[in-house]
Protein backbone atom coordinates (compact mmCIF):
# COMPACT_ATOMS: atom_id res chain seq x y z
CA UNK A 1 0.00 0.00 0.00
CA UNK A 2 3.08 2.26 0.89
CA UNK A 3 4.42 1.68 -2.10
CA UNK A 4 1.40 2.30 -4.04
CA UNK A 5 1.00 5.71 -2.33
CA UNK A 6 4.49 6.27 -3.67
CA UNK A 7 4.01 5.60 -7.01
CA UNK A 8 1.24 7.39 -7.46
CA UNK A 9 1.23 10.70 -5.30
CA UNK A 10 3.00 12.67 -7.87
CA UNK A 11 1.03 12.22 -10.39
CA UNK A 12 -2.31 12.94 -8.05
CA UNK A 13 -0.97 16.41 -7.53
CA UNK A 14 -0.74 17.02 -11.20
CA UNK A 15 -4.33 15.43 -11.09
CA UNK A 16 -5.52 18.11 -8.74
CA UNK A 17 -3.40 20.85 -10.28
CA UNK A 18 -5.19 19.66 -13.42
CA UNK A 19 -8.44 19.95 -11.79
CA UNK A 20 -8.26 23.23 -10.07
CA UNK A 21 -6.66 24.58 -14.05
CA UNK A 22 -10.16 23.05 -15.23
CA UNK A 23 -11.91 25.36 -12.89
CA UNK A 24 -10.33 28.22 -13.72
CA UNK A 25 -11.31 27.64 -17.20
CA UNK A 26 -14.49 27.39 -16.46
CA UNK A 27 -14.82 30.63 -14.38
CA UNK A 28 -12.99 32.26 -17.43
CA UNK A 29 -15.91 31.15 -19.21
CA UNK A 30 -18.34 32.74 -17.37
CA UNK A 31 -16.66 35.96 -17.95
CA UNK A 32 -16.63 35.32 -21.69
CA UNK A 33 -20.15 35.01 -21.57
CA UNK A 34 -20.85 37.64 -19.27
CA UNK A 35 -18.89 40.42 -21.23
CA UNK A 36 -20.73 39.29 -24.18
CA UNK A 37 -17.69 38.03 -25.92
CA UNK A 38 -18.86 34.72 -27.23
CA UNK A 39 -18.79 36.24 -30.58
CA UNK A 40 -15.09 37.95 -30.26
CA UNK A 41 -13.62 35.77 -33.26
CA UNK A 42 -16.68 35.85 -35.35
CA UNK A 43 -17.85 32.59 -36.74
CA UNK A 44 -14.48 30.75 -36.71
CA UNK A 45 -13.44 28.13 -35.07
CA UNK A 46 -10.87 26.70 -32.77
CA UNK A 47 -9.20 29.68 -33.90
CA UNK A 48 -9.84 33.57 -34.64
CA UNK A 49 -8.41 33.81 -37.87
CA UNK A 50 -7.37 36.73 -39.61
CA UNK A 51 -9.25 38.64 -36.53
CA UNK A 52 -6.25 38.63 -34.07
CA UNK A 53 -3.98 41.19 -34.50
CA UNK A 54 -2.74 44.46 -33.10
CA UNK A 55 -5.88 46.22 -33.90
CA UNK A 56 -8.06 43.27 -31.86
CA UNK A 57 -10.69 44.49 -29.69
CA UNK A 58 -11.13 43.49 -26.16
CA UNK A 59 -13.47 40.71 -26.73
CA UNK A 60 -11.64 39.08 -29.18
CA UNK A 61 -8.59 38.26 -26.81
CA UNK A 62 -11.02 37.66 -23.67
CA UNK A 63 -12.51 35.06 -26.00
CA UNK A 64 -9.41 33.42 -27.99
CA UNK A 65 -7.93 33.27 -24.71
CA UNK A 66 -10.53 31.11 -23.17
CA UNK A 67 -9.82 28.90 -26.37
CA UNK A 68 -6.20 28.95 -25.80
CA UNK A 69 -6.45 28.00 -22.50
CA UNK A 70 -9.08 25.34 -23.22
CA UNK A 71 -6.45 23.73 -25.58
CA UNK A 72 -4.34 23.98 -22.72
CA UNK A 73 -6.81 21.89 -20.39
CA UNK A 74 -7.60 19.24 -23.17
CA UNK A 75 -3.75 18.75 -23.32
CA UNK A 76 -2.95 18.59 -19.34
CA UNK A 77 -6.18 16.01 -18.87
CA UNK A 78 -4.30 13.76 -22.17
CA UNK A 79 -1.28 14.03 -19.94
CA UNK A 80 -2.77 13.26 -17.12
CA UNK A 81 -4.57 9.88 -18.79
CA UNK A 82 -0.94 8.68 -20.14
CA UNK A 83 0.48 9.19 -16.80
CA UNK A 84 -2.40 7.83 -14.42
CA UNK A 85 -2.33 4.78 -16.94
CA UNK A 86 1.38 4.75 -16.35
CA UNK A 87 1.18 4.77 -12.91
CA UNK A 88 -2.08 2.40 -11.75
CA UNK A 89 -2.36 -1.67 -11.99
CA UNK A 90 -5.24 -2.83 -14.30
CA UNK A 91 -8.52 -2.54 -12.99
CA UNK A 92 -7.81 0.29 -10.98
CA UNK A 93 -10.90 3.10 -11.11
CA UNK A 94 -8.44 6.16 -11.65
CA UNK A 95 -7.52 4.88 -14.89
CA UNK A 96 -11.07 4.81 -15.90
CA UNK A 97 -12.31 8.18 -14.29
CA UNK A 98 -9.26 9.59 -15.95
CA UNK A 99 -10.73 8.34 -19.43
CA UNK A 100 -14.11 9.59 -18.72
CA UNK A 101 -12.63 12.94 -17.85
CA UNK A 102 -10.81 13.08 -21.43
CA UNK A 103 -14.14 11.95 -23.27
CA UNK A 104 -16.23 14.52 -21.18
CA UNK A 105 -13.59 17.55 -21.82
CA UNK A 106 -13.53 16.46 -25.68
CA UNK A 107 -17.01 16.35 -25.63
CA UNK A 108 -16.64 20.05 -23.85
CA UNK A 109 -14.71 21.16 -27.17
CA UNK A 110 -17.41 20.14 -29.27
CA UNK A 111 -20.09 21.55 -27.60
CA UNK A 112 -18.31 24.93 -27.48
CA UNK A 113 -17.78 24.63 -31.02
CA UNK A 114 -21.23 23.61 -31.66
CA UNK A 115 -22.58 27.35 -29.96
CA UNK A 116 -20.54 29.13 -32.06
CA UNK A 117 -20.68 27.26 -35.71
CA UNK A 118 -24.49 27.40 -35.04
CA UNK A 119 -24.59 31.13 -34.41
CA UNK A 120 -25.99 30.41 -30.66
CA UNK A 121 -23.98 34.06 -29.85
CA UNK A 122 -24.55 38.07 -29.17
CA UNK A 123 -28.22 38.50 -28.51
CA UNK A 124 -29.59 34.91 -29.53
CA UNK A 125 -32.21 33.66 -27.42
CA UNK A 126 -33.43 30.82 -29.01
CA UNK A 127 -34.33 27.25 -27.18
CA UNK A 128 -31.04 25.82 -29.04
CA UNK A 129 -28.81 28.05 -27.37
CA UNK A 130 -30.46 27.64 -23.91
CA UNK A 131 -30.57 23.28 -24.51
CA UNK A 132 -26.27 23.54 -25.94
CA UNK A 133 -25.57 26.30 -23.14
CA UNK A 134 -27.46 23.72 -20.29
CA UNK A 135 -25.45 20.32 -21.78
CA UNK A 136 -22.36 22.49 -21.93
CA UNK A 137 -22.20 23.67 -17.93
CA UNK A 138 -23.61 19.81 -17.13
CA UNK A 139 -20.80 18.56 -19.25
CA UNK A 140 -18.40 20.82 -17.47
CA UNK A 141 -19.36 19.06 -13.92
CA UNK A 142 -19.10 15.76 -15.14
CA UNK A 143 -15.95 17.19 -16.14
CA UNK A 144 -14.67 18.42 -12.85
CA UNK A 145 -16.45 15.65 -11.19
CA UNK A 146 -14.29 12.46 -12.78
CA UNK A 147 -10.86 14.61 -12.58
CA UNK A 148 -11.81 15.25 -9.00
CA UNK A 149 -12.62 11.10 -8.30
CA UNK A 150 -9.20 10.59 -10.10
CA UNK A 151 -7.29 13.46 -8.15
CA UNK A 152 -8.55 11.34 -4.62
CA UNK A 153 -8.29 8.04 -5.85
CA UNK A 154 -4.59 8.36 -6.78
CA UNK A 155 -4.05 10.39 -3.69
CA UNK A 156 -5.76 8.36 -1.55
CA UNK A 157 -3.84 4.65 -3.25
CA UNK A 158 -7.27 2.87 -3.48
CA UNK A 159 -7.40 0.83 -6.29
CA UNK A 160 -11.19 -0.19 -6.88
CA UNK A 161 -14.23 -0.13 -5.10
CA UNK A 162 -17.88 -1.64 -4.67
CA UNK A 163 -21.36 0.07 -4.50
CA UNK A 164 -22.65 -0.74 -1.13
CA UNK A 165 -26.12 -2.57 -0.79
CA UNK A 166 -27.86 0.24 0.23
CA UNK A 167 -30.88 1.18 -2.44
CA UNK A 168 -32.24 3.77 -0.82
CA UNK A 169 -28.92 5.84 0.54
CA UNK A 170 -27.72 4.89 -3.06
CA UNK A 171 -30.84 6.35 -4.71
CA UNK A 172 -30.15 9.44 -2.36
CA UNK A 173 -26.99 10.50 -3.71
CA UNK A 174 -28.18 9.82 -7.23
CA UNK A 175 -30.69 12.39 -6.58
CA UNK A 176 -29.57 14.48 -4.82
CA UNK A 177 -26.23 14.97 -7.48
CA UNK A 178 -28.74 15.01 -10.57
CA UNK A 179 -30.46 18.02 -8.34
CA UNK A 180 -27.58 19.93 -7.81
CA UNK A 181 -26.63 19.64 -11.40
CA UNK A 182 -29.70 21.27 -12.69
CA UNK A 183 -29.35 23.91 -10.12
CA UNK A 184 -26.26 24.35 -12.17
CA UNK A 185 -28.05 24.18 -15.82
CA UNK A 186 -30.90 26.55 -14.62
CA UNK A 187 -28.25 29.02 -13.29
CA UNK A 188 -26.59 28.97 -16.68
CA UNK A 189 -30.33 30.26 -17.90
CA UNK A 190 -30.57 32.16 -15.62
CA UNK A 191 -27.22 34.08 -15.90
CA UNK A 192 -28.01 33.84 -19.73
CA UNK A 193 -31.23 35.97 -18.87
CA UNK A 194 -29.08 38.68 -16.85
CA UNK A 195 -26.98 39.48 -19.59
CA UNK A 196 -29.19 39.29 -22.39
CA UNK A 197 -32.11 41.00 -20.50
CA UNK A 198 -30.44 43.16 -17.61
CA UNK A 199 -32.72 44.69 -15.30
CA UNK A 200 -32.49 48.72 -13.98
CA UNK A 201 -33.49 48.13 -10.23
CA UNK A 202 -34.21 45.09 -7.95
CA UNK A 203 -38.49 45.68 -8.57
CA UNK A 204 -37.99 45.55 -12.11
CA UNK A 205 -35.72 42.50 -12.02
CA UNK A 206 -38.18 40.86 -10.00
CA UNK A 207 -41.37 41.72 -11.95
CA UNK A 208 -39.46 40.51 -15.10
CA UNK A 209 -39.94 36.72 -13.76
CA UNK A 210 -43.80 37.21 -13.68
CA UNK A 211 -44.90 39.63 -16.20
CA UNK A 212 -46.47 38.04 -19.33
CA UNK A 213 -44.98 39.64 -21.41
CA UNK A 214 -41.34 39.31 -20.70
CA UNK A 215 -39.65 36.60 -22.80
CA UNK A 216 -39.79 32.86 -21.50
CA UNK A 217 -36.31 32.87 -20.84
CA UNK A 218 -36.24 35.01 -18.03
CA UNK A 219 -39.94 32.79 -16.79
CA UNK A 220 -37.52 30.15 -16.28
CA UNK A 221 -35.17 32.08 -13.81
CA UNK A 222 -37.24 30.72 -10.89
CA UNK A 223 -36.35 27.33 -11.58
CA UNK A 224 -33.04 27.90 -10.25
CA UNK A 225 -33.96 29.01 -6.45
CA UNK A 226 -36.79 26.27 -6.89
CA UNK A 227 -34.19 23.67 -7.17
CA UNK A 228 -31.40 25.22 -5.10
CA UNK A 229 -33.76 23.93 -2.08
CA UNK A 230 -33.63 20.37 -3.20
CA UNK A 231 -29.82 20.31 -3.71
CA UNK A 232 -29.69 22.50 -0.15
CA UNK A 233 -31.51 19.65 1.97
CA UNK A 234 -28.99 17.23 0.31
CA UNK A 235 -26.41 18.87 1.19
CA UNK A 236 -27.41 18.79 5.11
CA UNK A 237 -28.28 15.43 4.59
CA UNK A 238 -25.00 14.34 3.63
CA UNK A 239 -22.82 16.64 6.25
CA UNK A 240 -25.10 14.91 8.76
CA UNK A 241 -24.55 11.28 7.36
CA UNK A 242 -21.08 11.41 7.15
CA UNK A 243 -20.55 13.09 10.58
CA UNK A 244 -22.69 10.42 12.05
CA UNK A 245 -20.73 7.99 10.79
CA UNK A 246 -17.58 9.89 10.80
CA UNK A 247 -16.21 9.31 7.70
CA UNK A 248 -15.05 12.88 6.91
CA UNK A 249 -13.03 14.93 9.52
CA UNK A 250 -15.09 17.32 11.45
CA UNK A 251 -13.80 20.42 9.23
CA UNK A 252 -14.81 18.86 5.86
CA UNK A 253 -18.42 18.81 7.17
CA UNK A 254 -17.89 22.44 8.70
CA UNK A 255 -16.66 23.71 5.08
CA UNK A 256 -19.37 21.99 3.04
CA UNK A 257 -21.89 24.32 5.38
CA UNK A 258 -19.73 27.35 5.43
CA UNK A 259 -19.94 26.83 1.54
CA UNK A 260 -23.44 26.01 1.05
CA UNK A 261 -24.02 29.53 3.61
CA UNK A 262 -22.04 31.62 1.34
CA UNK A 263 -23.17 30.43 -2.05
CA UNK A 264 -26.94 31.31 -0.44
CA UNK A 265 -25.78 34.98 0.75
CA UNK A 266 -24.10 35.18 -2.56
CA UNK A 267 -27.00 34.10 -4.53
CA UNK A 268 -29.23 37.23 -2.52
CA UNK A 269 -26.26 39.75 -3.21
CA UNK A 270 -26.14 38.66 -6.80
CA UNK A 271 -30.16 39.49 -7.08
CA UNK A 272 -29.96 42.82 -5.07
CA UNK A 273 -27.00 44.51 -6.75
CA UNK A 274 -28.57 42.83 -10.04
CA UNK A 275 -25.89 40.56 -10.95
CA UNK A 276 -22.69 42.80 -11.54
CA UNK A 277 -20.05 40.16 -13.29
CA UNK A 278 -17.30 40.39 -10.32
CA UNK A 279 -20.54 38.90 -8.46
CA UNK A 280 -21.56 36.55 -10.69
CA UNK A 281 -17.59 34.82 -10.80
CA UNK A 282 -17.56 34.40 -6.94
CA UNK A 283 -21.10 32.77 -6.86
CA UNK A 284 -20.03 30.03 -9.67
CA UNK A 285 -16.35 29.73 -8.17
CA UNK A 286 -18.19 28.58 -4.40
CA UNK A 287 -20.41 26.68 -6.79
CA UNK A 288 -17.67 24.40 -8.51
CA UNK A 289 -16.45 24.16 -4.89
CA UNK A 290 -19.48 22.82 -3.34
CA UNK A 291 -19.85 20.46 -6.34
CA UNK A 292 -16.59 18.81 -5.89
CA UNK A 293 -16.86 18.69 -2.33
CA UNK A 294 -20.12 16.81 -2.76
CA UNK A 295 -18.97 14.50 -5.28
CA UNK A 296 -16.10 13.13 -3.12
CA UNK A 297 -18.25 13.08 0.01
CA UNK A 298 -20.92 11.43 -2.17
CA UNK A 299 -18.73 8.61 -3.43
CA UNK A 300 -16.94 8.33 0.37
CA UNK A 301 -20.60 6.99 1.73
CA UNK A 302 -21.86 4.84 -1.50
CA UNK A 303 -18.48 3.11 -2.33
CA UNK A 304 -16.66 0.54 -0.63
CA UNK A 305 -12.80 -0.55 -1.29
CA UNK A 306 -12.49 -3.88 -2.81
CA UNK A 307 -9.43 -5.06 -0.83
CA UNK A 308 -6.88 -7.70 -1.51
CA UNK A 309 -6.15 -11.05 -0.51
CA UNK A 310 -3.34 -10.12 1.04
CA UNK A 311 -5.67 -7.50 3.63
CA UNK A 312 -8.59 -10.00 3.66
CA UNK A 313 -7.36 -11.10 7.52
CA UNK A 314 -7.96 -7.31 8.67
CA UNK A 315 -10.88 -6.49 6.97
CA UNK A 316 -12.20 -9.58 9.17
CA UNK A 317 -10.76 -8.17 12.05
CA UNK A 318 -12.13 -4.51 11.25
CA UNK A 319 -14.52 -4.93 8.67
CA UNK A 320 -14.56 -0.96 7.85
CA UNK A 321 -10.84 -0.57 8.75
CA UNK A 322 -9.89 -0.02 5.11
CA UNK A 323 -12.98 1.12 3.43
CA UNK A 324 -13.18 4.31 6.67
CA UNK A 325 -9.38 4.60 6.29
CA UNK A 326 -9.57 5.51 2.28
CA UNK A 327 -12.93 7.94 3.28
CA UNK A 328 -10.74 10.07 5.59
CA UNK A 329 -7.70 9.96 3.31
CA UNK A 330 -10.22 10.78 0.40
CA UNK A 331 -12.41 13.68 2.44
CA UNK A 332 -9.12 15.42 3.67
CA UNK A 333 -7.46 15.71 0.65
CA UNK A 334 -10.99 17.81 -0.96
CA UNK A 335 -9.95 20.25 2.28
CA UNK A 336 -6.35 19.99 1.63
CA UNK A 337 -6.65 21.03 -1.78
CA UNK A 338 -9.84 22.82 -2.49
Amino acid sequence: MQSRLKKTSTVARFAWATLSFNVAVMIWGAFVRATGSGAGCGDKWPGCGGILGTNAKAQTIIEFTHRMTSGIALLMVLFLLLWCWRATSKGDWARYSAVLATVFLANEALLGAALVLLGHLNRDQSAGRVFLLCLHFGNTLLLLATLALTAAWLQSGSSNFTLIQKRIRVSAVVVGLVAVMCIGMTGTMAALGDTLFPATSLRASLLQDFTSESPPLLHLRILHPLLALIAGSYVVWLVVKNSSRRICQSHTATALIILLLAEVGIGLLNVVLLTPIWLQILHLLVADTIWIFLVLASAAIVLGNSHSQSGSVAEQSHPMAGTLGDRLTICSGITHHL
